[in-house]
């Protein structure tokens, strides 16, 4: 049966209000499809190339905005990246639970649709973009405090959804019902994001397959 296909960045909105400081650009845009614009090129580029690569000017020329009506849109680059991180944290809780709350597979199988899904993404991409999370995760001393909390709010939603998922997975007697689903899920989060990098550094999907059926085997092992 057919899966349904991964939302891209394409697929998300940004829909808080801007600062209206700046030059407005005269491209015939709205405020708010210039501002959703702005923050879909950022999460294309941050993924690719990671905070310190980045700079506003980049993604300014991306979407044709002059770079004195930045702050039009944004108040700093701190507000524009703190803009992306939330964008793609909506975008990616979509993606987990497209896998994650599928009715239709076992709970096992649900996690295997999510990580075949993630290696499609990865070698379609040309080993170009990983995980916008785990790429500012690396670079946590260049950020800005501002973002520590809202990164690690992201990753605990996305624990929670795998969470749910290992829970159902104990209803389905597929693994013990004594393991601690929050643990598991906490280990496959540090385990994956690795692996991705990995997949990045080696321009192969193997670490990530390695990593998978190491954690599905450790699920049902004993």
């Amino acid at each position: 049966m057919n899966k349904p296909t991964t939302p891209t960045p394409a697929d998300i909105t940004a829909a808080e209000s801007p600062r209206r400081r700046g030059r407005p650009p005269k491209d015939g845009r709205s405020v708010s499809e210039t501002r959703a614009l702005l923050v879909r090129s950022g999460i294309d580029v941050l993924t690719e190339q990671g905070f310190a690569a980045t700079g506003i000017d980049q993604v300014l020329k991306r979407v044709g905005v002059p770079k004195g009506s930045f702050y039009h849109f944004f108040a700093s680059k701190e507000a524009y990246i703190a803009a992306v991180v939330a964008s793609y944290g909506r975008y990616f809780d979509k993606v987990l639970a497209r896998s994650f709350h599928d009715s239709e597979l076992p709970a096992l199988a649900q996690i295997e649709h999510f990580t075949n899904s993630a290696m499609r993404w990865m070698e379609q991409h040309d080993y170009r973009s990983g995980c916008l999370v785990g790429n500012l995760g690396q670079e946590v001393g260049q950020l800005p405090e501002s973002l520590r909390q809202p990164l690690q709010a992201i990753l605990a939603g996305w624990e929670l959804q795998l969470q749910q998922c290992l829970e159902q997975a104990q209803q389905q007697r597929m693994i013990a019902v004594n393991e601690d689903c929050a643990v598991l899920a906490n280990i496959f989060w540090v385990g994956w994001e690795g692996a991705v990098m990995r997949a990045r550094l080696e321009r192969s999907t193997q670490p990530m397959r390695r990593f998978r059926d190491w954690f599905l085997a450790s699920l049902t092992r004993g």
